[in-house]
């Protein structure tokens, strides 16, 4: 038996999916075959997912499945073997893409601050060291550098471009996963900026093109990116150290505005792990992992 308050939970996650599955999620995992209508649903796979990882922080499938086996016996009456059940779950990875970007679109707080935007990105880390080749999802993953860290790692690159809320954690606009080999200001530009108008961005030293924000964009769409400056090359010493204390100050300053999205990130990673993916083994399995770690974070917003 689980709690009155965590039951209550339960249900509310239970109906949502349901009727959002009804919706949409349907589209994205739909059967063509005999089994077109299994007696334990997708929409219960999907809320024991969400429950356990959400209320009792079991993030490993083989945790998840034992945990609903002696808690949710009265529950769901047709939980099936392990097995079956990693193998279903494994199957609804668009469906979890959609519930994280409905969540995110549909329960953005009001005092998301729509004119100042921060950009930064966390790696997912199949495997780390500059030799060592990873060998999960290849087509997917590739291998990357992370500045931040100092460290080669085969993986993914979770980009985040989020609003600015006063004293509270960030909230993002949007979400998105390339390999780990993708330039952020690269992805930034073929996919994001189209979208984004009327905000002062704030981004790390990669995305200090400056002729491209200034020039083009500050006059389309109204945005205009700060980063730490850079050192200027074939720049005199005499150049170098009257501009050095006004680099510094303006740097220091961009560099405290974008603190948040690091705090972001380490709350995102704290609720869900979803850095850690030593143990996925599968295509299937790391999208189960990304996509449903996002879910699992921001299930919250529905209650």
């Amino acid at each position: 038996m689980i709690p009155g308050k965590k039951g209550l939970k339960l249900i509310q996650i239970y109906m949502y999916i349901c009727d959002l599955y009804d919706q949409e999620l349907k589209y994205y995992c739909q059967r063509y075959s005999n089994n077109s209508n299994p007696t334990f649903t997708d929409q219960e796979i999907m809320t024991i997912y969400l429950f356990a990882g959400h209320c009792q922080k079991y993030f490993q499938i083989r945790d998840i499945h034992g945990f609903a086996s002696e808690y949710f016996s009265s529950w769901f009456l047709e939980l099936p073997s392990y097995r079956t059940f990693n193998l279903r779950l494994n199957r609804l990875g668009e469906a979890f893409r959609i519930l994280s970007k409905r969540l995110i679109s549909s329960f953005m707080p009001a005092d998301c601050d729509k004119g100042i935007s921060l950009v930064d990105f966390l790696p997912i880390i199949t495997c780390a060291g500059r030799n060592r080749k990873g060998k999960v999802a290849p087509e997917i993953t590739s291998k990357g550098y992370c500045s931040t860290k100092n460290m080669y790692y085969q993986g993914l690159k979770l980009h985040a471009l989020t609003s600015r809320r006063e004293g509270k954690i960030l909230f993002p606009d949007s979400l998105m996963f390339t390999p780990a080999r993708d330039n952020e200001l690269t992805v930034f530009k073929q996919v994001r900026s189209d979208y984004i108008s009327d905000t002062v961005i704030f981004g790390d030293r990669i995305y200090s093109d400056f002729e491209y924000f200034n020039d083009e964009r500050k006059q389309k769409q109204n945005i205009e990116m700060f980063t730490p400056l850079k050192a200027v090359k074939e720049q005199s010493d005499q150049e170098r150290q009257s501009s050095q204390a006004y680099n510094d100050l303006f740097s220091t300053a961009v560099s405290r505005v974008r603190q948040p999205i690091e705090s972001f990130f380490n709350w995102l990673n704290e609720k869900t792990t979803i850095q850690r993916v030593q143990k996925v083994r599968s295509t299937k399995g790391l999208l189960i992992h990304m996509m449903g770690k996002i879910a699992i974070a921001f299930i919250y917003l529905i209650f």
